[in-house]
C-alpha cells in the first residue's frame, strides 16, 4: 500500500482532476472538501484553483446542491433539526447565502411533525414525575438535536407534553 506522500508527488493536474471527479462522483461534496483533498493529495497553487474551477465548470460540483441534499438527508435521515444542519453547513464552508436556501428547502409541515413526533417518543421513555424537570429533560433532547427552543414550547403546549 503506498503511503499519501508517494501518491502525492505521482499525481499531475490531469489526474488529479481524474481522482477529484471520481471523488465529487460518489458523493455530492462542498468545495472546502474538495479543496482539502486536493491539498491532502499535493496538489496546491493555481493547479488547485484551476481543478476546482474545471470541477464547478463540469457540475461534478456544486455548493447550492449539496447544501440542499446535506440539509434534506440530516433532517429526513438523522431527523437533525435546522439550527444542527446550520451548523453543520458552516463546519462545510457553505456561504450564508446558500445556508439558508437549503434550511428553506425543508418542508415546514414535515419540520413540525419531526419534531413533534421525536418529543412524543422521548416523553414516553422519561420517568420524570416532577413536570418541570421533565420539560427540562425533553427541552434538552430536543435542542440536542438541533431544534429551536421557541418551536420547542409551542410543540410541547400544543402536544400537553410539558
Amino acid at each position: 500500500m503506498k503511503s499519501g506522500k508517494q501518491e502525492a508527488a505521482i499525481l499531475d493536474k490531469k489526474q488529479a482532476l481524474a481522482k477529484a471527479e471520481s471523488f465529487c462522483v460518489y458523493q455530492e461534496r462542498s468545495q472546502k472538501e474538495v479543496r482539502y483533498k486536493l491539498v491532502e493529495w499535493g496538489i496546491r497553487g493555481d493547479e488547485l484553483e484551476e481543478i476546482l474551477s474545471e470541477l464547478i465548470v463540469n457540475n461534478f460540483l456544486n455548493e447550492e446542491r449539496f447544501a440542499k441534499q446535506y440539509a434534506s438527508g440530516k433532517f429526513n435521515i438523522k431527523k437533525w433539526g435546522r439550527v444542527k444542519i446550520k451548523q453543520g453547513l458552516k463546519l462545510k464552508g457553505i456561504p450564508d447565502r446558500l445556508l439558508q436556501k437549503a434550511l428553506y428547502s425543508i418542508d415546514e409541515d414535515d419540520y413540525l411533525n419531526t419534531l413533534t413526533a421525536l418529543a412524543e417518543k422521548k416523553a414516553e421513555f422519561l420517568h420524570e414525575s416532577n413536570p418541570l424537570k421533565r420539560k427540562m429533560k425533553l427541552m434538552s433532547y430536543l435542542q440536542g438535536r438541533g431544534f429551536e427552543s421557541e418551536l420547542i414550547l409551542v410543540v410541547l403546549k400544543a402536544s400537553n407534553l410539558n
